[in-house]
C-alpha cells in the first residue's frame, strides 16, 4: 500500500492543496484511499467535512477505543498531510509509516533555503525514501520562477512538474472538491500538469 507524505518543513507552500488534490485523483481511478492529517490545524480534516457525498469517497484515519489510529480496513493508498517545522523525531515518526515524500516548493528564497536542508535531511535519512519534488503556485516568466528552476537543478532528486498559481484550487477547496471533481475542460491545464505526480505515485 503506497504511503505518501506530503511534507515541507516551511508552512503556507500548499502542503494541503497537495494532499487533498493527489488524494482526489486517486479516488477518481477507483483507489479506496485514506487522507490523513498529522497537522494540529486538521485542514485535511476539515476539507473531508466539506466534501459532498456525491464525489468520489475519501476517506481519514479510524480510531480505535484504545485510541490507536490506522487507515480503514480496505485502503489501497494513503496521503498524508504534514505540518510546518517537521525534523528530527517528528520527521521519523511519519516516515515509519511512509514509503514516498511528495515535496512542494514555491518559488520564494525563504522556501528555496527552508527545503535545501530538508531534501539533504531525507537524502541521509536511515530510511531509502522516494523523494519527489513539485514547484507550487509558479508564474512562468518570472524572476522567481527562473530562481527556482536554478535551485531544483541543483538537486538530486526528481523534479516532477511546476504547477501554476491559479484560483481555481482555491475555489474547489471551499467546496470540498478537488480537479477531479469538475469538468476536465475547466481544469484540462491543470490536469496535464499533474499527470507525472500520478505517474510517480503509483
Amino acid at each position: 500500500m503506497p504511503v505518501i507524505i506530503v511534507a515541507n518543513p516551511k508552512g503556507g507552500v500548499g502542503k494541503s492543496t497537495v494532499a487533498t488534490n493527489l488524494a482526489g485523483a486517486l479516488a477518481r481511478t477507483g483507489h479506496a484511499v485514506m487522507l490523513g492529517d498529522v497537522d494540529r490545524q486538521q485542514s485535511a480534516r476539515q476539507w473531508l467535512a466539506l466534501r459532498p457525498p456525491t464525489l468520489p469517497e475519501i476517506r481519514t484515519w479510524d480510531v480505535a477505543h484504545d485510541d490507536v489510529v490506522k487507515p480503514p480496513k480496505g485502503t489501497t493508498h494513503v496521503v498524508l498531510d504534514t505540518p510546518a517545522g517537521l525534523h528530527d523525531k517528528k520527521l521519523d515518526k511519519v516516515l515509519a509509516i511512509g514509503d514516498r515524500v511528495l515535496l512542494p516548493l514555491q518559488p520564494s528564497l525563504f522556501d528555496i533555503q527552508a527545503s535545501h536542508a530538508f531534501v539533504r535531511e531525507l537524502r541521509e535519512h536511515k530510511r531509502g525514501i522516494k523523494i519527489g519534488v513539485i514547484g507550487n503556485r509558479v508564474r512562468e516568466g518570472t524572476i522567481s520562477a527562473d530562481q527556482l528552476r536554478q535551485f531544483l537543478d541543483t538537486l538530486d532528486v526528481p523534479v516532477l512538474t511546476m504547477l501554476r498559481d491559479t484560483q481555481l484550487y482555491v475555489q474547489l477547496a471551499a467546496r470540498g472538491a478537488t480537479l477531479w471533481d469538475v469538468a476536465p475542460s475547466r481544469a484540462e491545464r491543470d490536469l496535464e500538469q499533474w499527470q507525472p505526480i500520478l505517474d510517480w505515485a503509483k
